[in-house]
């Protein structure tokens, strides 16, 4: 961890184990429903999506999540998008290439922005819906941008949760600063590991190990780690993500949306720090933000009826 490049980044680095720092609303694994599955067909990738709640008149919503390197299934960790959110229209999640049962059909396929807002957009189509909502959540907030700037007829709203857009240059996580004792102490565990799964025990105690540093509350951090038995986390794919979208700044971009945004932080998230979200909604015009007193980079999971009351107005009123 460390000095990592990628943890200046506030992306997850820890022994090779990349993933944005983003989860869910606080609740057990078993109070979530069983989604509808489908598989995207394409010649890079097969695309796996997982939807819950029925069809209804209501603007279907795609969640994106963070990473990068991560599978969706850290998302669903409560019942804030698969019941909550759902209750009032469809909720699609999907597993973005290379990650959790997306797999590669063909060996050495790009991991850039274009080859992920390409996905992105073969889901939307998959629905048969012109429009769609969007919700990104901290990497997931930057890819989701980045679609909505290559397709805006199809965004009827934007959420940007603890987002890392505009991208990464613009991030300045401060948990060196604060748990230096949890960073020197993770690695030390790390090194102690020995035989041929070594890496993925390194890697899966320092991923631990982060989580609890981006929480707020050290009791729901115990909490979702008890439930989180796997993230569907893919090293390999964050680096590949991680490199190709090093430079990329959406904040041009993002200036000129004129869709409905809204714009969701925590108050003490220390890897996408309040400033990042400040800046953003008010150089989106009318875009709102909304802040969460009692959570760090994981207000669906530290916050979840605010978290579900602030997303279904939103989503109600636009």
């Amino acid at each position: 961890m460390g000095e990592a490049p990628l943890m200046r980044r506030c992306v997850w680095n820890l022994s090779a184990l990349v993933g944005f720092v983003c989860l869910a609303s606080a609740s057990g694994k078993d109070q979530v429903p069983q989604p509808k599955t489908m598989t995207v067909h394409t010649p890079e990738v097969d695309i796996a999506t997982f939807t819950y709640g029925a069809m209804s008149s209501d603007t279907p919503v795609i969640a994106v999540n963070g990473g990068p390197g991560l599978s969706h299934v850290y998302l669903i960790q409560n019942d804030v998008w698969t019941r909550r959110v759902a209750a009032h229209r469809q909720v699609i999640f999907y597993d973005q290439r290379g990650t959790g049962a997306s797999r590669m059909n063909e060996p050495g396929a790009p991991q850039t922005m274009d080859a992920q807002i390409a996905d992105l957009e073969a889901v939307r189509a998959l629905l048969h819906v012109d429009k769609v909502n969007l919700v990104g959540d901290s990497y997931g907030g930057l890819l989701a941008s980045a679609y909505a700037s290559a397709y805006p007829s199809h965004v009827r709203a934007l959420i940007l949760s603890d987002s890392a857009a505009p991208g990464f240059a613009s991030l300045h996580p401060r948990l060196n600063e604060v748990y230096p004792d949890v960073i020197s102490d993770a690695k030390a565990q790390a090194e102690k590991f020995s035989g041929p799964d070594k890496d993925t025990k390194a890697a899966d105690g320092q991923l631990r190990a982060h989580f609890r540093m981006i929480f707020y509350s050290p009791e729901l951090c115990e909490r979702y780690l008890r439930n989180a038995s796997d993230l569907g986390s893919t090293p390999a794919v964050g680096d590949a993500v991680s490199k190709a979208i090093e430079h990329l700044d959406l904040m041009p971009q993002m200036a000129q949306f004129r869709f409905p945004v809204l714009v969701l932080q925590g108050r003490f998230d220390l890897n996408v720090t309040p400033d990042v979200s400040w800046d953003v909604a008010h150089r989106i015009p009318g875009a709102q933000l909304v802040f969460f007193e009692h959570s760090g980079h994981l207000p669906y999971y530290e916050e979840p009826d605010k978290y579900a009351s602030v997303v279904n107005g939103f989503l109600q009123a636009h």
